[in-house]
C-alpha cells in the first residue's frame, strides 16, 4: 500500500478561523486516503520551535512514498520561512518521498495521486 504524509498547518493556530470545522475537512480528507487505497497520516504545525521536532519525527516515523505540503504553508507570505523549513526537512530525513503540494485541504489525495 502507498504512504503519505500531509502537513499542514494547525487550524487552532490561525485567528479568525473555525478551527474545529476546518479540522473536520482534513480528517474528512485522510478518510478519502484510505478509499483511495493510500496509507495516510497528518502532521500539522505552527510557526515556532516545535515545528521541526514535530516534523522530524513524522518524516522519520515511516519510509513515506509522498509528502503532501498543504497550501495554508505555501500560499502565507509570512510563513515562507516555515515552508523552506518543510522543504528542506522531506530531503534530508525523507529523501525517497516525492512532494506534493495541494491547493486546500480537500485535494491532498488528488496531489498524492499525481507522484504515486
Amino acid at each position: 500500500m502507498s504512504s503519505a504524509l500531509v502537513v499542514g498547518y494547525d487550524p487552532q493556530g490561525i485567528p479568525g478561523v473555525d478551527g474545529a470545522a476546518l479540522r473536520a475537512a482534513l480528517d474528512a480528507e485522510l478518510v478519502r486516503f484510505g478509499e483511495h487505497g493510500i496509507d495516510a497520516a497528518m502532521t500539522l504545525v505552527v510557526f515556532d520551535e516545535s515545528a521541526e521536532s514535530t516534523l522530524v519525527a513524522s518524516l522519520t516515523k515511516h519510509p513515506w512514498d509522498v509528502v503532501v505540503v498543504g497550501g495554508g504553508i505555501r500560499k502565507t507570505e509570512q510563513l515562507l520561512p516555515l515552508f523552506e523549513q518543510i522543504v528542506n526537512l522531506i530531503r534530508r530525513h525523507a529523501p525517497q518521498a516525492a512532494v506534493a503540494f495541494n491547493t486546500n485541504g480537500g485535494d491532498s489525495v488528488e496531489a498524492a495521486k499525481r507522484w504515486l
